[in-house]
């Protein structure tokens, strides 16, 4: 009898290095049993509910209500049939959390961006108002450990950097990276993550940005990736939901707030706004510069973030240019020479750490000891996870099905198992092709079921 079958496509619940908070992996699996699929996942999740959409597009998740979720072993079962359009299923759990580790979600509103307290001497940001989407903001500067866990990722497949980063420890933030190396590392997070990458170097977003210094970046503003946060991003969340103070925290800033170099009034051109004392910061004047400070060492903003003023100056996406635009999600000039930087350093005075304060004097391809950098993560409130890769999976006759998965989701293989009951999982050594964007292999199902799913080595 011929099978008429479906694409029926499964989205794997597995955060590939994006764990949720107070969430636990739920790997999802698929098998075909005749004109059905079997999906499955451990019992241990059992406050998730199934959900479909036929669409990713537009997607309406609904419960999937016409099925009888049955234990196998260690394992939830639910048998769905093949013979409606193709549908994307998810595990989504409604008493999780799903906000990103180490990142914070910044709410989506109006806010007066520019220089609402009237600071004379910042005359390129008249105050404008700026309504921004929700976003995942990292809520410490990129360290440098989590820079070289990337960094080696992404040289190992094909990336390429003019800067290898430095760090004065581990859990300092990387520093001495330009603007190109942030952006392609943006991408490199993106992919080590099975997440779609933001940039590319063609209008088409065919060709994704890894190699090379180059100015016209095209950005998939709709990608699940990391990217780096616009100006309007950055000072909405650097404002932490305060409005009209100059800092993250208040109007006057000292030693206890933030890491840079103290010149309060009482000094020769001093900041009527700086309480000191004048010099480095005394905790983190030593071993020679720069005298960065741990990540998240001060306390966050509003909204959790730390060191959005001072420490290491953060680069932004946008293109210098005045006035900024403001309205709805505004990305900065189509052109510019400059990239702009964002939020002071450890080595410069309080006035750049001014959550108004626009630095244009670096260019983006200037790397050096008071620059570093910080991710956003789009927020979707139609998705949950939305940082998922899928399996795919059709029959092909003879006993044969064919399994997919995007070329995205680098770092994964996949595994089969006879049985659930007592699962031995072993890995697939069919040839793996490339097919368009898709990884392609076809098994054979050696006349039983076979379970399938995709793990991250």
């Amino acid at each position: 009898m011929k099978l008429h079958f479906r694409h029926l496509f499964i989205v794997l619940v597995l955060f590939a290095g994006v764990p949720p908070v107070q969430s636990v992996l739920v790997p999802m699996g698929i098998t075909l049993a005749g004109n059905k699929s079997i999906l499955f996942w451990p019992a241990t999740a059992s406050d998730y509910v199934l959900q479909s959409t036929t669409s990713l597009a537009s997607p309406n998740w609904v419960a999937v209500s016409n099925v009888v979720p049955v234990t196998v072993g260690n394992n939830i079962t639910v048998t769905v049939t093949n013979t409606s359009l193709a549908r994307f299923f998810r595990l989504y759990n409604p008493n999780t959390s799903l906000l990103p580790a180490g990142m914070a979600l910044i709410p989506a509103g109006a806010f007066t961006m520019g220089n609402s307290i009237g600071d004379s001497d910042i005359t390129d940001a008249s105050p404008t108002n700026v309504t921004v989407s929700a976003f995942y903001l990292d809520t410490n500067l990129v360290s440098f450990t989590q820079w070289q866990s990337v960094y080696n990722w992404a040289t190992s497949a094909g990336y390429g950097f003019v800067n290898g980063g430095a760090g004065k420890a581990a859990n300092h933030p990387v520093q001495t990276v330009d603007w190109y190396d942030t952006v392609k590392w943006c991408n490199a997070r993106s992919q080590q993550s099975g997440l779609a990458p933001a940039y590319f170097t063609d209008a088409g977003l065919t060709q994704v940005y890894t190699n090379g210094e180059v100015d016209a970046v095209y950005v998939n503003w709709t990608a699940t990736g990391y990217r780096l946060p616009t100006e309007a991003e950055w000072e909405k969340a650097a404002r932490g939901g305060l409005s009209g103070q100059r800092f993250p925290w208040g109007n006057t800033i000292s030693a206890t707030n933030a890491n840079y170099f103290g010149n309060p009034a009482s000094s020769p051109g001093g900041f009527s706004y700086d309480q000191g004392p004048f010099y480095y910061n005394a905790a983190f004047f030593n071993g020679g510069q720069p005298y960065t400070s741990p990540a998240g060492y001060f306390a966050g903003n509003g909204y959790g973030l730390c060191d959005m003023a001072g420490n290491v100056m953060e680069w932004c996406w946008d293109w210098y240019g005045t006035p900024y635009a403001g309205g709805s999600d505004p990305h900065g000039p189509a052109t510019g020479s400059v990239r702009v930087l964002r939020g002071g350093d450890w080595g410069d005075y309080a006035d750049l750490a001014r959550c108004a304060k626009r630095n244009n004097f670096y260019f983006q391809s200037l790397a050096v000891n008071g620059i570093g950098f910080r991710c956003v993560l789009p927020f979707s409130t139609n998705s949950q996870p939305a940082l998922t890769p899928r399996l795919n999976i059709a029959a092909v006759g003879g006993g044969q099905v064919q399994l997919t998965w995007s070329t995205n989701y680098t770092g994964y293989v996949l595994q089969a198992a006879p049985d659930l009951v007592a699962a031995s999982w072993q890995t697939v050594t069919n040839s793996v092709g490339i097919s368009g964007q898709q990884y392609s292999v076809i098994v054979g199902t050696q006349g039983k079921t076979r379970f399938f799913r995709l793990r991250q080595n």
